[in-house]
């Protein structure tokens, strides 16, 4: 039997502009362990601000959220931060790396961060992943020496150096072309069937999206399929 890591119970969110309005109705779903799973929708639909709730950085709505069977909503900052660091990791659209940082600083710094491990054996895993993204070549370059692609990949290593329960993009392919769109989805499916870790990612992409094991449509709010 499937095992369910993140499961959202009757979601709803407002937004004061300037009156209070809803933005997102009774969002139910619920995601098993290792699965590929694409939220997709029209611009404005509220995919990303579901996103958010999911990785615990909107912390301001209505129902309840649970990850690996342990409720979210009523944890204070310090520790969502916890559980985000920990248990989740993040790829956006904009890889958000620190250019004045090597590619191998990059990817070690959340694990620096966690402190869980030794520096050394963080740098062994982030050569690890590195490897894996087949970029283990450009490790000492700085960032901004490096293609859009090869920036998103680094952005992944980043996202999988505490090995997390969940990985979850918001648009990653966002401001890519459709080789390194395939790259990074390829990269994305062979996590999911090799480490059992979960894929959530919100795209605009139709065919981005049809690839994933699973693909939850969004209308004006609400989850139509």
């Amino acid at each position: 039997m499937e095992t369910t890591i993140l499961q959202a119970v009757n979601i709803n969110k407002y937004f004061l502009d300037p009156v209070r309005f809803r933005v997102l109705t009774d969002i139910s779903f619920s995601i098993g362990r290792g699965s590929f799973v694409s939220i997709t929708g029209k611009s404005g639909c509220g995919k990303s601000t579901l996103l958010y709730i999911l990785s615990t950085m909107d912390t301001d709505y209505e129902g309840e959220l649970l990850l690996n069977d342990e409720a979210l909503r009523r944890k204070n900052d310090a520790e969502l931060a916890i559980v985000r660091n920990q248990k989740i990791g993040f790829v956006f659209q904009f890889h958000y790396l620190i250019e004045e940082f090597n590619v191998l600083k990059n990817v070690m710094l959340p694990a620096m961060k966690l402190g869980k491990y030794t520096n050394e054996l963080v740098e062994q895993k982030a050569m690890q992943h590195l490897k894996m993204l087949g970029i283990y070549d450009q490790a000492l370059k700085n960032v901004s020496q490096l293609s859009g692609g090869q920036k998103q990949r680094v952005a992944i290593a980043r996202a999988l150096i505490n090995d997390p329960l969940i990985i979850m993009g918001d648009e990653p392919t966002g401001n890519l072309d459709k080789k390194n769109s395939d790259v990074v989805f390829g990269i994305f499916k062979d996590i999911c069937q090799e480490n059992k870790q979960t894929i959530v990612v919100v795209t605009h992409d139709p065919d981005f999206a049809k690839r994933a094991d699973r693909t939850i449509r969004m209308e004006d709010g609400k989850i139509i399929t």
